[in-house]
Order: C-alpha cells, then sequence, then structure tokens
C-alpha cells in the first residue's frame, strides 16, 4: 500500500493585519461599499505597523487617535501587534462595523489576546474611522487606562494529581509551564482609574501561576511527564518540539514537556499549522454530515489544482482508493476533492460547535494560547484548511483536546492547575456513530497505515500522523495524535522530515515507558 503524508507550504509566520473574508453572518449583510472594509483594514494595518501617525489620519480625530495609540503601545512595553480583521457588517448606508482580534506581544511576558471592533462612517472628505477609545480595547476609556506590572516569581512548591512534590529537578519541563524554581518573570495588565491609579480589574497574567508559597496543585501524572520528558529528550536531538498528554475522561493534563527543557512552552503556547493531524477534525465534520463514510470511494489523485497545485508527499497517489485508505495513508488530493461537501464557514463552525475552539478563553491555570479556525478566504485556503494548512493555528495542547475529543465524543476542558476558575464552554456531544468511526479510522492507521511506528504496543492505539511544511525550501514540522485507554497524547517536532519519524518514537516510547 502507497503512503502518503500530508504537506503544503503555509504563510511566512511574522506581525502583520492578517485579512479575513467578508462573508454575510446571522447579524447582517457584508459591507456594500468595499472602500469602507479598505480603510478600516488600512487603519488595522498601519497600527500594526507602527505608522500611528497614518493610522490616526485615516479617523475623523487624528490627532487625539495617534496620541492614543502611542500611549497605549509605550506605556505597555507591546512591540508588534497582530490585528486580524473579521466579517464586516454594513451599518446603514453611511457605515460600517469590523471587528477585529488583537494579539498584543507584552515584552518578556507573552501575547495579551482580546477582541474589539472598528466603526467606519462616510464624511465629505470620505471614509474615516470613528475613533473612540474602546476602539483600542473595549475596557479603555477617559475614566481608566492600562497600567504593566512585572516581578520575578518566587520558589514555588508544586504536588501532582495524588499529592506528592514535583520539582524542576526531577521534571525539568515543568520548571517553564509552571514556575518551579522560581526566578522567572510574570506579570500582569491591570486596568487602574487614571485619577486615583485605583485597580479595577486585571486584563491578563503572564507568566508562572503562583506567586511562591504553595503547594500549587496540579493534574501531572508524575509517572507520565517523567515518561514524556525521557521520550522527547531522547528522540529529538535537540530540536525544538512540544507533547501534551491529557485524560480523555476529564480533559486533565497529566504530562507536558518541551524541547529545550528549559524553554519556551511551545506546548502550550506554540502556533503551529497542525498538518494532517486535522484530518481528525475534518474527518469528524464529513462523517457527522454524512458527506462520506469510510467505504465511500474519494480517488487519491498525484495531483489536484484549486487556484494551485496541491500534492502528496514524492507526489504518491491510490487510484480508487475509499476514504477509510485516503484517511489511513493521509492523502491530501482527496481531502481538498472533498471541499464542496463543506461549507465555507463549516469548519470553523464545527470546531466551535463540537470541539470547543473558537469561542471561549481556554484557561487551564498556566499561559496558553488558543487556536485560531479562520473562515478560508478563498478556495485555495478552503482546500489547504482541510489537510491543516493554510492560516489554522493550533499547538500540542489542542491537538490532544481534538483527540481526546474525537475518541470520546466530548470535549472537555483541559485543566493543569487545579481550582483554576474555567467559564463554561457550551459544546454538542458527536453522535457515538462518528466516534465509532472516528476510533476505527485512528485505529487502522496504526495497524495498517502512516502510524506503524506504534503497531507494537499493547491495547487499542489509535493515532494520526502530520507533516507540515513551513517554507518552500525548509525541514517540515512532524506531527503525531495518539490515543490509549486512557489519555491522547500530541506532538510536534520541528525541523522534521516526517510525522510518524520525528513525533511517532517520542509517542511510542512514552507509552511503551507507560505499560501501554
Amino acid at each position: 500500500m502507497v503512503t502518503v503524508a500530508g504537506v503544503l507550504v503555509a504563510g511566512a509566520a511574522g506581525w502583520a493585519v492578517v485579512f479575513g473574508p467578508l462573508r454575510p453572518g446571522a447579524d447582517g449583510p457584508v459591507v456594500a461599499d468595499p472602500e469602507a472594509v479598505r480603510t478600516a483594514r488600512a487603519f488595522l494595518a498601519s497600527w500594526a505597523a507602527g505608522d500611528l501617525a497614518a493610522a490616526g489620519r485615516l479617523t475623523d480625530s487624528p490627532a487625539t487617535a495617534e496620541r492614543t495609540l502611542r500611549n497605549f503601545t509605550a506605556g505597555l512595553e507591546i512591540a508588534k501587534p497582530v490585528l486580524t480583521p473579521g466579517a464586516a457588517r454594513a451599518d446603514g448606508e453611511s457605515g460600517a462595523t469590523v471587528p477585529y482580534t488583537a494579539k498584543m506581544p507584552v515584552a518578556g511576558l507573552g501575547t495579551w489576546s482580546y477582541g474589539s471592533k472598528v466603526g467606519v462612517s462616510r464624511t465629505e472628505a470620505g471614509w474615516r474611522v470613528r475613533w473612540e477609545w474602546g476602539l483600542v480595547h473595549p475596557e479603555l476609556s477617559e475614566k481608566q487606562k492600562f497600567q504593566l506590572v512585572e516581578e520575578e516569581s518566587a520558589e514555588l512548591a508544586a504536588v501532582d494529581r495524588d499529592g506528592r512534590a514535583i520539582s524542576a529537578a526531577d521534571h525539568p519541563s515543568l520548571a517553564a509551564v509552571l514556575g518551579l524554581g522560581g526566578g522567572r518573570p510574570r506579570g500582569e495588565v491591570r486596568v487602574v482609574d487614571r485619577v486615583t491609579g485605583e485597580v479595577r480589574s486585571t486584563a491578563v497574567r503572564f507568566g508562572p501561576a503562583g506567586a511562591g508559597g504553595g503547594p500549587l496543585r496540579t493534574t501531572i501524572d508524575a509517572r507520565a511527564q517523567r515518561a514524556a520528558e525521557r521520550a522527547l529528550a531522547r528522540h529529538t536531538e535537540g530540536r525544538q518540539a512540544g507533547l501534551v498528554a491529557l485524560r480523555i475522561d476529564s480533559g486533565e493534563v497529566v504530562a507536558v514537556a518541551n524541547g529545550p527543557a528549559g524553554g519556551f512552552n511551545r506546548a502550550f503556547q506554540g502556533t503551529y499549522a497542525p498538518g494532517s493531524t486535522w484530518k481528525v477534525l475534518t474527518s469528524a465534520a464529513l462523517l457527522e454530515k454524512g458527506a462520506v463514510t469510510p467505504s465511500t470511494v474519494v480517488d487519491c489523485p498525484k495531483y489536484l489544482t484549486v487556484g494551485k497545485q496541491f500534492h502528496n508527499v514524492e507526489t504518491s497517489e491510490i487510484r480508487g482508493a475509499t476514504f477509510r485508505e485516503d484517511f489511513i495513508h493521509s492523502c491530501n488530493t482527496a481531502f481538498v476533492a472533498l471541499r464542496g461537501k463543506l461549507g465555507d464557514g463549516e469548519v470553523t463552525a464545527f470546531a466551535k460547535e463540537y470541539f470547543g475552539i473558537g469561542g471561549r478563553e481556554w484557561r487551564t491555570g498556566v499561559g496558553s494560547v488558543d487556536a485560531e479556525v479562520p473562515v478560508p478566504g478563498d478556495e485555495t485556503e478552503k482546500a489547504a484548511a482541510l489537510f491543516g494548512q493554510g492560516r489554522l493555528r493550533t499547538n500540542p495542547l489542542t491537538m490532544a483536546s481534538v483527540t481526546a475529543t474525537a475518541v470520546s465524543g466530548t470535549f472537555r476542558q483541559p485543566l493543569l492547575v487545579k481550582g483554576t476558575e474555567q467559564e463554561r464552554i457550551e459544546t454538542r456531544k458527536l453522535p457515538e456513530r462518528v466516534v465509532g468511526q472516528l476510533r476505527a479510522l485512528m485505529r487502522d492507521t496504526v495497524t495498517d497505515g502512516s502510524a506503524k511506528v506504534l503497531a507494537g504496543l499493547g491495547g487499542e492505539v489509535g493515532a494520526k500522523t502530520g507533516t507540515a511544511e513551513v517554507t518552500e525550501d525548509g525541514n517540515n514540522n512532524g506531527w503525531l495524535v495518539a490515543y490509549d485507554g486512557e489519555i491522547a497524547v500530541a506532538c510536534v517536532v520541528e525541523g522534521a522530515a516526517s510525522g510518524s519519524g520525528s513525533a511517532g518514537p517520542v509517542i511510542r516510547d512514552m507509552l511503551a515507558e507507560l505499560g501501554r
């Protein structure tokens, strides 16, 4: 049987405005005059690029706008923001509203994410952004502003899920994730009264959980954590990597490991295209809709052109393939061919409705970055997104949760620090029929497909491989997600040839050490 792995070049990373499509929605029509949308986007682009004078000139109050934007970024030590416009909506015949999401990188601490909106009106001078405090952030006003407070974390005691002490010496990755050992930067952005300085609320917190004392009660399983760190160190050969394992029945994180162990927590805070591991979710959408069954014939050609030429690794093909064969051998072109079975925004909505992605923020107890599943802007982007490329952004935390949801049918918000207050995320349960089909497809990927690296493990182990290209001529990021009777695991290894060859041995050794 031909082995096919999923790849497609993703866009280069960088600070910028990420342009979204104009789509009709439940709250109103798209903007009739595209010039209004261009004005809003030009304002966001100028702000993101740091050209605050140009941004101000696009508003109906240039001097005030420039001054406020300059004070906002300078006071919070924000470098270059990423501002992502959403779907524009008409506001009568002479106005428009463009919502946007902001990711503000606060120097040395992390990223502050929030949403706001840009209002645009037609004036005698043309379209202008309606300047108001809330445009910058909903909590910014003439009466209150933001204040950044920084400090170093103190020595922190922590315990695992069974109440046993865990330390940075025994579990090096937890030094960065939890702040074990102390001395790590932490801080928060506070909303304060402009006159009195009284703290009104906290907009965002950064850095290790807790400020000394403790003990911090975690969901970590010390045995699983040790196995994960050993496996990652053994197989990544100095490459950057991240791994998350969580309980399928609760969402509790039992292991989180990074390579290098004391570096950036890419397992929770990385932003990666998930490659073909995303086919777990897109397959769920196709199966739930009844667009395919595992036995449906969906040909897997060498090439398929949708605005650009898509292909499989080494231009492999499987003539007359069933959907089962497409999944277990990770055929990109088959998934591209199925793009017409799903509406433009259907995967985005499905991810939110069944997998808890794209709605309320996940709160694990430590800093994490939520996944991004934008509505595709055109057919080419839609085709790429079906096999985990394009503008999709995830990390091992997201993909471990996706795997757990797929094989249990129920989304359970991930948790690392016990007692963390989590917002309730309403989701629907996947039909049992779909869960059974997904489990069988992932199991067959281990026994007959691209994840045979796990075939020697005992019990029911299922998996999905993924290989995500980052640049035209650079190395790939290798992915593998897997499940057994208790846990779901996701691992990414940067600068890899394939998911099965890089992340596969990591998860295999981890599960083997746990006796699975």
